[in-house]
Formats: structure tokens, sequence, C-alpha cells
């Protein structure tokens, strides 16, 4: 083991394949903290170019050029093309030993890397919390947010500064967890998005506007968000679930069914959820949970 395995050398070269927003802006990150990004590849000029005013490395239309020059190596491709880029640099001799190849994939393993790690060099994943709209905003968000490593022995503690230096804070994560891991990750960000869509398609059935919809709900949103990392996701449940309101939930439960009946199973399922977590509030009764579980389930009727 060398010492760029032990201590986070500022003059370490790196190089990063793959100028989209997320690598655009680790480039970024790593040269305002002193890191040596000697050369950036794309798959566009456009994000070559991008990249290297960023980061300050020497563009480069080869990968394999690019990872030449550095002792690390930043793989920041969209997942699918981790693998084939990998598998090209170490193939064209650009990875050897004592060399670090990094990918930041969230659902990927390191069997991934396999080819740089079979050329002898070591390999590890480090993945970001966060979405990224824009270079800037990544920039902007990458400081503050955790990171999940995946990595050989040899580079964790190299890894932990990496991602200290970015900002960032950092856990491991074992490889064999890593998709459930990522997983949730997207149902934080990807759903949470496709539930607030559900609400504004339910408003605007009612004759709201897009906007209009949004500028109605959002409060509750932040409001309810600003509960979470203060009491909890299971003290800040609150509704009429939570107070066992089975009426309420009847009428929920029937608006769905004669207006809107495609949002139906969506209704049943996160209330069926919700019902688990009011149990463990102690805010519902276990009769009034089985109450509003028949009614969910569809074996409750008006009388």
């Amino acid at each position: 083991m060398t010492a760029l395995h032990t201590s986070n050398d500022k003059h370490t070269k790196i190089s990063i394949i793959g100028m989209g927003k997320v690598g655009t802006a680790v480039g970024y990150l790593l040269k305002s903290a002193g890191y040596a990004v000697v050369a950036v590849a794309g798959r566009s000029d456009a994000s070559i170019a991008s990249g290297a005013k960023y980061s300050g490395g020497t563009p480069h239309a080869n990968p394999a050029q690019a990872a030449a020059k550095a002792s690390c190596i930043f793989i920041t491709t969209t997942d699918d093309a981790i693998k084939p880029v990998c598998d090209t640099i170490s193939m064209e001799g650009a990875v050897g030993p004592d060399k670090i190849v990094v990918h930041m994939s969230g659902a990927g393993g390191l069997d991934l890397l396999e080819s740089a790690r079979a050329s002898g060099a070591f390999v590890a994943s480090i993945h970001p919390i966060q979405t990224f709209a824009t270079i800037d905003s990544a920039i902007d968000t990458i400081p503050g947010s955790s990171f999940g490593i995946t990595a050989q022995e040899e580079i964790k503690a190299w890894c932990l500064q990496i991602v200290k230096d970015l900002g960032g804070i950092p856990f491991f994560i074992t490889e064999e967890d890593k998709p459930l891991y990522h997983a949730a990750a997207c149902i934080a960000s990807n759903y949470l998005v496709t539930l607030i869509n559900i609400v504004v398609e339910i408003y605007q059935s009612i004759g709201l506007s897009r906007e209009e919809s949004i500028n109605a709900f959002w409060p509750l949103v932040m409001g309810t968000i600003k509960n979470i990392p203060l009491h909890g996701t299971i003290q800040a449940l609150t509704g009429p679930i939570a107070r066992g309101d089975v009426g309420t939930v009847q009428k929920h439960h029937e608006a769905f069914r004669n207006k809107l009946p495609h949002l139906l199973s969506f209704y049943q399922e996160m209330g069926l959820l919700a019902v688990d977590i009011a149990l463990k509030k102690g805010t519902l009764s276990s009769d009034g949970a089985e109450n509003i579980k028949q009614l969910l389930m569809g074996g409750m009727t008006n009388e």
C-alpha cells in the first residue's frame, strides 16, 4: 500500500471521465479543495469544454488518454456506461497497480470496475445522496449531502477524506445493500415528485390550474417537511388516519372511486401504510386501525 491510499495528497493527479452535471460539479469542488484535476473526458465537445472550464482539467476526446494522465480516475458517466468505460481504459493500459478508480453510481457495485481491479487498481464507489438539476445547483448542494461509500479496505480512509473534502457526510454501505440503499434515495426524491404530481392532478380535477394547485398545497408540504427532522417520521404523521377518523377516510375512498378511480389503489396502499405509522404513534386504536384497514381493502360498505 502506498501513501496515496492512506492520505489524500492534494498533488494527486485526478482525471474525470463523464462531464455531466455530477462529474463537472465534482471536478469543480475537487479543484476548489486543492486537488489537481489534470484531465477530463466526455461524450460531446460541449460537455468536455464545460468540464474543463469548471475543473481546470485538460480536455480529451479519448477517455483512455485522460485516464492515463492521472493516479485517480473518477468515472462519472451514466450507470450503463461505467463498465464499458472502465473496460476500455483498462484494456488500453490507462489503469495499473496503485491507481484508484471510482464510480459514482448509487445502485452499481464494485463489479462494474472489475477490469480495473484486475489491472491492479484499487476501486470504490462514492455516491452523493442528492438530486441535481444543473451544474451550478450540484456545486451548491453536494456540500452538506450524505455520501454512501463502498470501497476496498485499502482505500476506505482515502474515500472518507475525499468525501469530506467535497463537503459531504460519509458513511459506508455494503455492496449487497447498494440496490436497496439507492431505491430508498429514489423513493425520497423521484417518488416524492411523483406524489406531488398526483396531488396536482387531484386539484386540477376540481378546477384549479397547475400553478394554483401548487400554490395551494405547497405551504402544507413545506410544513410537513420541516416537521420530519424536528419530530421524526412517526410523530410527524397527522390527518384523519392518525386521528382514527373513519368517516373522513370513507369519504375520500368514495370520492376516488367515483371521480378518480385510477388513483384509488394508490390511496388505499398509502393509507394502509399510514395506518401502521399511526399505530406506532399511539394516536390510533387497534379497533380504529382495523376499521380503516377494512375500508381501504374494500371490506366496509355504507349502511
